[in-house]
Order: C-alpha cells, then structure tokens, then sequence
C-alpha cells in the first residue's frame, strides 16, 4: 500500500471511530413511558419504557419508591389506591432524559379475618387467647386491675364481645379486666382493621384496640413495634389516641395523633387503620384522623397480632375514681381486610 492510500485510510478509520463515539456519548432522546394497570383489584401496573442511546432507567413509581433498571418492561405492585405520578429517566454517561405519566390504581380489599361476635358464651377460643395476671412481670404499666379468663370479665352475647372491669378484690389486686388477644391464633402484615366499639366509662378506665409485632418473643418491645389503633382514658372523656411505639418512641414518646368525638362511652364508633409498607392511617368513623408514614427502617413490616382490653390507672389510666364499681367496653365486631 502507497503512503497515499495509507494515509486515507488512516484518516478514514479515525473519522468512523469519531463518529462512532460521537454516537454513544449521545445524551438518550425520544423517550416514551406506558403504563398498564391490571383491572383485578391486585394493584400490579406493568409500566414500558423505551429511549434512544438509554444504558438504564431510573423509575419514581409515585409512592415514595424508586427503582433503576437496564430492561424496558417493569412490573411494580402499589399497596394501596391512590393517583400516582410515575417518572421515569432514561440514562446514560452523557446525559439523560425524562417524562412523567399519571396512573389511577384502585385496590379492593377483600374480607380475610372477623369474628362477629354471633354467639354466646365465652370468646371464640380458636380466635382469642387471654393475657393473665397483673403485668407486673414486664407487659404491664402499673395498671391496677387484674386480668382474668372469667366469663365475669369477658363474655359474648347479644351480637357484642363484653370486656368488663370490676372493683373487686382479686389476684392481690382491686380490679379485674380481660386483655384478650390472637396471638399465635391469628397474625397479618398490612391490611385493613375495623373494630366498632362502645368504650366504658369511669375516670381511671384506660381501654384499648391495638397490634403487637409478632415477633415480641424474640426481639421484645419496642423492637416489635406496637400499633394503637385506639386509646381512650377516663380521665379524658371523648378524647380519642393514636399512637405508635418502636425502638426510640416507647412510652410517653411514642409517635400519633388524638380526636375529639363526642359520646365514645354511650353510642359506637367504628376505628381502624389501613396499613401498608408505606403508611399507617387511621381513622374514626370512616375519616382519616392521622397519616403516619412506613419505611423499611422500623418495625412495621411483618406480622402483627390483635388485643382488646381494659385497663384501670397506670401510667396511661391515671387516678381511679374512688366511687369506680364496674364499667364495659362493648365490641361489635372485629374485621380484617386485605
């Protein structure tokens, strides 16, 4: 070969690999995003997105979750209805590109646990199991009462669960209560829980709705998490509590919000929380009360169990008044949804 032709072909194949990268470091363009949203209730969306010189893509599903992928066909699971606005960025090291799509997810939530109380005589055992004793050995709260498996304290009739406190001599103690609970019968991870309820009355009674983490025995509280879905006390009539307690918010810190609803003590009310990896809301009667936000970083991600129980004094109850005899709390039903 000449030095002429040499030196063209030299000068040809630096200017085909110019070009060639030239074409790589070109930013991504002509980006597109489709999304379909299965129509079964499940919450599946199967999201398709394409970009021109894209290495990966980056997706903000609109929940608060965020996913980087190399393939052009994503199936994401939202945990909850809701509007979403989905983003998608095409990348690559030159640049990248972006486009924003908005999607309507809708979730029903099907019946998965209840019991309706439609019986009579002691509480479903296959469904309810009894704390017993004072709580003194580390699960109380320098409560008064003591907590029985007696019909005299818990007992089912009239389409209602009774949970019924006393002021009586028993156990070392003044009172007697039921603390009833599905643990090892009955746990869930994220849902919806309904409990209709009549509260008792009486300043000192400090009953409650609440969820432990299941994994109580191992890790203990408040490593567990607890979920109080609702909390009423005497002292304070028509005053409504939601809290949450984890490693860092035990007792008196715990994390919630409270509501004024008037006669809890005299007509029922429905509370409940709905449930997922990203939040915890609660309401009364059917109206969002308070909103706490989910993550992975505390324990509000696996199995959780019910209670149902009323308290006298402690620390939560407070001051019992002298004159207190007995008071119930009454419970319609108790329904899990997923």
């Amino acid at each position: 070969m000449n030095k002429l032709l040499f030196a063209l072909f030299t000068l040809l194949l630096f200017s085909c690999s110019k070009a060639e990268t030239k074409a790589v470091l070109a930013a991504p363009s002509f980006l597109t995003i489709s999304a379909t949203v299965y129509n079964d209730s499940s919450g599946n969306a199967q999201f398709e997105v394409n970009a021109t010189n894209a290495t990966n893509y980056e997706l903000d599903f609109g929940d608060g979750v965020f996913k980087s992928t190399t393939e052009n066909k994503l199936l994401y699971k939202y945990s909850k209805s809701g509007k979403y606005q989905v983003t998608v960025l095409a990348k690559n090291n030159a640049g990248f590109v972006s486009k924003t799509i908005n999607i309507t997810v809708t979730i029903k939530l099907v019946p998965y646990w209840s019991d309706e109380f439609g019986y009579t005589g002691l509480p479903d055992a296959s469904k309810w199991g009894y704390d017993i004793g004072t709580g003194d050995n580390g699960w109380g709260n320098a409560e008064q009462q003591y907590y029985t498996n007696r019909s005299d304290n818990a007992f089912v009739s009239n389409g209602t669960l009774k949970i019924i406190t006393k002021a009586e001599v028993f156990g070392g103690k003044s009172y007697t209560s039921a603390r009833l609970l599905t643990k090892d019968k009955f746990a869930f991870q994220y849902g919806k829980v309904e409990v209709r309820a009549k509260l008792p009355i009486g300043i000192g009674t400090w009953p409650a709705i609440w969820m432990l983490g299941s994994n109580i025995g191992s890790v203990g509280w408040p490593a567990c998490g607890e979920i109080d879905i609702m909390e009423h006390r005497g002292i304070e009539l028509n005053k409504i509590f939601h809290t949450l307690h984890y490693p860092g918010h035990s007792g008196s810190n715990g994390t919630g919000g409270t509501f004024i609803i008037p006669f809890v003590t005299s007509e029922f009310h429905v509370y409940a929380i709905e449930w997922n990896a990203s939040s915890i809301q609660f309401f009364v009667d059917g109206a969002s009360q308070y909103t706490f936000p989910n993550n992975s970083n505390i324990p509000f991600n696996h199995d959780f169990f019910i209670i149902l129980n009323t308290a006298i004094g402690g620390y939560f109850g407070g001051t019992i008044d002298p004159a207190f005899t007995t008071s119930t709390m009454e419970i319609d039903y108790v329904r899990v949804y997923k």
